[in-house]
């Protein structure tokens, strides 16, 4: 780039502005931030529609790389309002277009159940396979997860490649990873989903590799052996497996440094929230740090880990999460509970909300639903949480209100122009109060185990050891101090 005093950034809220290079946050050229070079490297590379060489008929090979370029969409209206049908589809498309797609048609069938067989039912499949050919689009996806056997059934009507809601989300998370751990667990993901999924067209996968087809293996090792597909699901059941063991290591290294944190006693904050709502937007506004940020579903896939400071001087950390998105795919829940473990241990939770979606409550539900199931399977006890309403300055008037009145403690902030933010840090640290308390306490020695956790789970200011026992005077915290109370000195 020219060294021209103009020039275009992404801020927070992902929309592109001018501004003066010496003035925009202390971004230049010179000097970009981390999560500048990432957007760059995430805008590298993009998809080019109409340059696929790719055989058409879909029987004729056994593997195809997950690919989107013109899709057409199509949903089940199974209950609910007409509006929250037509949100999901425009979410579905939101989600298709961050994976590089382009939308061409959305489709919404009516129906009490989705149709067992092909999902929408015969007919409208037959519809669809017309709307296909009319669009000319050579991929359809299907607001929901699909069985393997509507999959197939749905392929071979419309004649064009047939995806679903979780193998959209589990491309996106693909294309997003960008550290070992989370392209780990993006993998152990897309296996569990494709083990059941993985299938062949005629003969291939059934042939097997025993006798005369097997000779290479010699005297007693000929016979019936594994069929293809056998042998393929072994495969990816032995990766799987490799990948479990080196996320279970990759867990212990972030475990050692909660434990530092948790030793230190230095408050947690954990900020979960909707995809695409504005968390690390508002880490960025409360930290100062320059972590990417884009307008885009699941930009975020990776925990981010800040300092910060409250007003009164105290030091916390916030730890930026993973978004949330209505009917999570349960392989991703699954994959990423290591790193959804920081809400299980926070001090608090950040609750961020999206104050311009037209339904924020249905994102509220969402959200708290993956967070009662990440807080069930760890025993944890739920953390408090601090719901805050973000994205005020695009956010409809009417719909700000009704939130006030249904969102009574919530904190209304932008992170984009800072509005909120002073009331938010405020309360932040009203809920974060001082875990600790001093004590003075005259420990007998055959209390060593008090006094080794006073040593690991306080801060000692002084002691003295006489012929009683250990005279302390420490911090600890107030459930310590309560086992502590008979020694008091």
């Amino acid at each position: 780039m020219t060294n021209t005093q103009r020039m275009t950034k992404t801020p927070r809220n992902g929309e592109s502005v001018t501004e003066d290079r010496t003035e925009y946050d202390g971004w230049t050229t010179d000097d970009p931030s981390v999560g500048e070079m990432q957007l760059e490297d995430r805008s590298a590379l993009r998809r080019v529609a109409g340059l696929s060489t790719e055989l058409e008929d879909i029987t004729e090979v056994e593997y195809r790389q997950l690919r989107l370029e013109r899709v057409v969409l199509v949903g089940v209206w199974t209950g609910g309002t007409a509006a929250q049908a037509e949100a999901s589809l425009a979410e579905l498309a939101a989600l298709a277009e961050t994976a590089g797609s382009e939308v061409l048609e959305g489709l919404i069938q009516r129906r009490d159940k989705p149709d067992a067989a092909t999902y929408i039912g015969s007919g409208k499949a037959d519809e669809l396979r017309q709307v296909v050919l009319a669009t000319g689009a050579d991929t359809v996806i299907c607001d929901g997860e699909l069985t393997p056997a509507q999959l197939t059934a749905l392929e071979k009507v419309v004649k064009v490649k047939v995806i679903d809601r979780t193998a959209l989300i589990l491309d996106i998370f693909a294309q997003h990873a960008t550290s070992r751990e989370g392209k780990a667990q993006v993998s152990l993901a897309q296996m569990e989903y494709m083990l059941p999924r993985l299938r062949g067209w005629g003969e291939s996968m059934s042939r097997q590799a025993g006798g005369r087809a097997g000779s290479n293996g010699g005297v007693g090792l000929r016979g019936p052996g594994e069929t293809k597909i056998e042998t393929d699901r072994r495969r990816i059941r032995e990766r799987m497996a490799k990948l479990r063991r080196e996320i279970k290591a990759m867990k212990a290294a972030r475990d050692t440094k909660r434990t530092r944190r948790l030793r230190n006693r230095i408050p947690s904050v954990a900020i979960v929230g909707y995809t695409n709502a504005g968390k690390s937007s508002l880490l960025n506004a409360l930290t100062g740090s320059g972590v990417l940020v884009q307008n885009a579903l699941f930009a975020t896939l990776d925990p981010t880990t800040r300092r910060a400071a409250l007003p009164d001087g105290r030091e916390f950390v916030l730890t930026d999460t993973v978004g949330f998105v209505r009917h999570l795919p349960t392989q991703l829940v699954e994959a990423f509970r290591s790193t959804l473990e920081e809400v299980a241990d926070a001090d608090l939770l950040m609750h961020v909300v999206d104050g311009s979606d037209p339904m924020p409550t249905e994102q509220i539900k969402a959200v708290r639903e993956v967070v009662t199931e990440v807080l069930r399977e760890s025993d944890a006890p739920a953390p408090p949480e601090l719901i805050v309403v973000n994205k005020i300055d695009a956010a409809d008037p009417v719909m700000l209100m009704q939130l006030r009145g249904l969102l009574p403690d919530a904190i209304f902030v932008s992170a984009r122009t800072g509005e909120g933010l002073d009331e938010l840090r405020d309360r932040v640290a009203g809920l974060l109060e001082d875990p600790d308390v001093e004590v003075q306490v005259m420990l007998p020695y055959t209390r060593g185990d008090l006094l080794a956790r006073i040593h690991t789970d306080g801060q000692i200011l002084e002691s003295a050891h006489g012929e009683d026992g250990t005279r302390v005077h420490a911090r600890v915290p107030k459930a310590l101090a309560s086992a502590l109370v008979e020694y008091a000195a």
